[in-house]
């Protein structure tokens, strides 16, 4: 075990499948010579060659095209798209052609792509470098949708991801890339001495469709992933309550099990994320726990998102979920 951070989490998650996997290919935008924005991939160039690791035009859609057309004719691409708000250029090729390949074609083609991205916000980059679409992918069939949270899970679910013969959209949290992020912008810890960042330098998998108890509690029900998985932690922690803490991991398909045998000890959830309250899909689970644990539940469900608005450049820590509203939100349905 080696104590990581993110970045060389997923450094090395790619590292070990380039090395176990001569199918597998990474390339993006500034991926191959420079390492990548945030150096995720720093190295693997040199390593593993130019032309296994290398850069790409300034163009989304032809990364998505590219890596479709690897992965249909026998490859495992991996690629990056360098923030997940620029995701968008390639949504037509992801969603209708990767996701539905095997579909179309009644099982003769399948698309076994990995497009990871970094996503959220809290590093102040204004509306086009904080936004989390992931809700925009978890409505699409054909999809998987994984969204990490801590060194550990960047790692097992990125190999994971890689070795699915389905297409599995990665989401990274990069406010969390050196560090866990607790709700306050002016304490910024790093992954040191954190539990969650002793890593194996080895291959192993966290698997898909699977949640992690972040922490265990009898009172209240918490699901969250991505950094507010996080802030949702240091909430518990000031508001005193004791509450099952769900890390999600993968968005689709997700673990009801863990999620409906936690609601039904608890009788109470609160649902947090990132990204807009509208459509989030925060709904969606909001929705199904309803359906699934409507006779244990003993109040409404409350979601504590980001708010319906563009996300913001000079007010950012009001937009984002902050451990006072979660801590209200979990007051108030104890109190119901």
């Amino acid at each position: 075990m080696v104590e990581m951070n993110i970045v060389q989490a997923v450094n090395s998650a790619l590292d070990n499948m380039l090395e176990r996997d001569e199918n597998v290919l990474f390339f993006g935008e500034d991926a191959g010579y420079f390492g990548g924005v945030f150096r995720t991939s720093d190295g693997l160039q040199e390593k593993h060659g130019s032309h296994r690791v290398f850069d790409t035009p300034l163009s989304e859609g032809g990364i998505a095209a590219i890596a479709f057309g690897m992965g249909i004719n026998g490859l495992r691409p991996v690629a990056e798209i360098q923030f997940a708000d620029y995701i968008f250029p390639a949504y037509d090729q992801i969603v209708n052609e990767i996701a539905k390949v095997r579909h179309r074609s009644g099982g003769e083609f399948w698309c076994p792509i990995t497009i990871r991205t970094p996503a959220g916000g809290g590093i102040r980059g204004g509306h086009h470098h904080s936004q989390s679409p992931e809700s925009q992918f978890t409505h699409t069939s054909g999809l998987k949708v994984v969204y990490s949270s801590t060194p550990y899970n960047s790692k097992g679910l990125l190999i994971a991801a890689i070795e699915s013969n389905d297409p599995v959209v990665v989401f990274e949290p990069k406010r969390c890339y050196r560090g866990p992020f607790y709700g306050d912008p002016h304490n910024v810890p790093t992954w040191k001495d954190h539990p969650e960042a002793e890593v194996p330098e080895a291959h192993y998998t966290v698997p898909l469709g699977e949640a992690r108890l972040a922490m265990e509690g009898s009172d209240c029900t918490v699901i969250s992933w991505g950094a507010m998985v996080h802030v949702a932690e240091q909430a518990i922690n000031n508001c005193g309550v004791s509450c099952d803490l769900i890390d999600l991991q993968t968005l689709i398909p997700w673990d009801r099990d863990t999620i409906v045998n936690s609601i039904e000890k608890t009788g109470r959830c609160v649902i947090v994320h990132e990204a807009p309250k509208t459509s989030g899909f925060g709904a969606e689970m909001a929705a199904s726990v309803q359906e699934r644990c409507f006779y244990h539940l003993e109040a409404p469900i409350k979601r504590v998102t980001g708010w319906d608005t563009p996300f913001p450049h000079t007010t950012e820590w009001d937009y984002m979920p902050s451990p006072a509203r979660i801590a209200d939100a979990i007051k108030e349905v104890m109190e119901e």
